[in-house]
């Protein structure tokens, strides 16, 4: 039997950097950093567990970057509370100070805008703070936990809680794990430790995993007495229902994880006939976890953006389902029914260019869809890059699929979020628009006169219909490029004039004995280096 790379006896899962090589900082062609990650002989390498080929370094650890300082980022708890705090009939419990809580009012209005896309009914959020003070911090807080678990149980009767870990109660030593065992041998429910303290990984997408580690480990059932062969598990965020739509040929039902799931569609992910994601990135974890304990077999395909794409994906079920008969046929029937709008798009935008910046294989699809669109792609930045996923699945390797299938992309970033990179970054290529997912990021294209399209619904390109949907989106946005240029000419972006007048984004990582130079002349003043 093959050795299970995700080991759900542990309350705690390996973070991205250990357990899969993740990168934040990078700077090339694509082709380059393909050929960098050897995706395949990786994969093959006893699942990438004993290193990589030659036994250097960490599992699959490429050479990045390294920055002097980070302008701005998240962090796996933040992701937690997007994750295990967006159940409808669980409690999320954030064992850490009331700070810890800041980011809930942004994840409640996604929460509420995704129900009603889901055609569920508005909720608010329900996750409790211990709200930690310098008393607890010196003589602990396990009682207080308790305390806030009870509180919680008695105002809610919810089916399962699960409790974060944060930086805080990290430092202290606090035992969520012991804490856990005994209130949910006391009140009959799962009650699920989640170790997603802020420092435990370098990027915010080990997060995701930490979510999905708790749900599969406690919440999935185990031993499911029947397989539901109409049911397929879908690894989202809060988008719209477009897959039930492009899945109802094959006679599938939709069962999303993990946002906006109540507690029996996490069960019954162990019941399903098989597991995709709208992004490797975000969904291989859960999936790959799903296939090695459940037998859920994953869907080994690119992710469905663009044409191809979408094309491989469906062929992929078909086969898991045991409906190979019937796709190629509808396959066909969706090329001409969007054939004559496609075309129609194409025209109205050519010679355009794009630029892509979001998660990693998330921009690797998108690019993927713009091409199919006839947009040129010069440049994108993702957020971090992963060598190999957890499945090691080939099939899998987003980037290697579009530069396969779709050709080089010249300037290719791996940054986390970093705002004082962009302008040097947008400046050496052309680009008419920006797709963006981290909405923070949309003003500083916009005070560069470039018009960003903020991807709030992530599901939104997916399929044959949503290239339809991007390319005329697309449109709107381009349409008031003049009003970014006038944008450009009134607002400053706050940086020296030396910093913008750099050609590499990244002379910083190749010159770290810049940051300690003294003072640099600017128009607007002076700056202290």
């Amino acid at each position: 039997m093959a050795k299970k790379t995700i080991n759900l006896d542990m309350t705690e899962c390996n973070n991205r950097e250990m357990r899969i090589g993740t990168i934040i900082s990078w700077d090339g062609k694509a082709s380059e950093l393909v050929e960098a990650s050897n995706y395949e002989q990786r994969s093959k390498h006893e699942k990438h567990h004993h290193g990589c080929p030659g036994g250097k370094g960490k599992a699959c650890q490429l050479c990045e970057l390294s920055t002097p300082f980070s302008q701005q980022t998240m962090c796996a708890n933040a992701i937690v509370a997007c994750q295990a705090g967006n159940l409808t009939d669980c409690i999320l419990i954030e064992h850490s100070p009331i700070g810890c809580s800041a980011n809930h009012i942004h994840f409640n209005i996604a929460f509420r805008i995704g129900l009603q896309r889901r055609g569920k009914s508005p909720e608010n959020l329900k996750i409790f703070s211990t709200n930690l003070n310098e008393n607890d911090m010196v003589f602990g807080a396990s009682d207080r936990l308790r305390r806030t678990i009870d509180d919680a149980y008695e105002r809610y009767h919810p089916k399962a809680i699960f409790i974060s870990m944060s930086c805080s109660t990290a430092i202290i030593g606090e035992d969520i794990d012991s804490v856990a065992d005994e209130k949910e041998a006391e009140l009959g429910i799962p009650v699920v430790p989640l170790h997603c303290e802020g420092f435990r990984s370098k990027h915010w997408s080990t997060g995701f995993d930490v979510s999905q580690h708790g749900v599969a480990r406690q919440i999935v059932k185990r031993n499911p007495e029947k397989i539901q062969k109409d049911l397929i598990n879908i690894v989202a965020l809060w988008g719209t229902d477009y897959f039930t739509e492009i899945l109802k040929p094959l006679g599938l039902r939709v069962n999303y994880l993990l946002d906006m799931a109540s507690y029996d569609e996490l069960q019954q992910a162990s019941e399903a006939v098989a597991t995709s994601t709208f992004c490797h990135t975000l969904g291989s974890y859960l999936s790959t976890a799903l296939e090695e304990h459940f037998g859920v077999p994953q869907i080994d395909a690119p992710m469905p953006y663009g044409i191809s794409a979408t094309d491989e994906w469906l062929r992929a079920i078909a086969k898991v389902v045991g409906k190979e008969d019937i796709i190629e046929d509808y396959i066909r029937s969706e090329h001409e029914r969007i054939q004559p709008e496609l075309d129609q798009l194409k025209e109205k935008l050519k010679g355009l260019h794009g630029f892509v910046l979001t998660g990693s294989a998330y921009a690797h699809a998108l690019i993927c869809a713009l091409k199919d669109l006839g947009i040129e792609v010069d440049g994108s930045v993702v957020f971090h890059h992963d060598p190999v996923y957890d499945s090691g699945h080939d099939r899998q390797n987003s980037l290697k699929y579009l530069v396969d299938n779709y050709g080089d992309i010249e300037h290719f970033t791996v940054s986390k979020t970093q705002p004082f990179q962009l302008p040097g970054i947008l400046k050496r290529v052309k680009t008419d628009f920006v797709i963006i997912r981290h909405y923070g990021l949309s003003p500083v294209a916009a005070k560069l006169g470039i018009p960003a399209l903020a991807m709030g619904d992530e599901h939104f390109p997916m399929g044959y219909n949503g290239i339809i949907r991007l390319g005329n989106l697309i449109l709107d946005i381009v349409a008031r490029k003049k009003f970014n240029k006038v944008l450009s000419r009134h607002t400053e972006l706050g940086y020296t004039d030396w910093w913008l007048s750099q050609e590499d984004p990244f002379v910083l990582a190749h010159k770290p004995e810049l940051i300690n130079e003294p003072i640099y002349e600017t128009n607007g003043g002076r700056y202290d280096g």
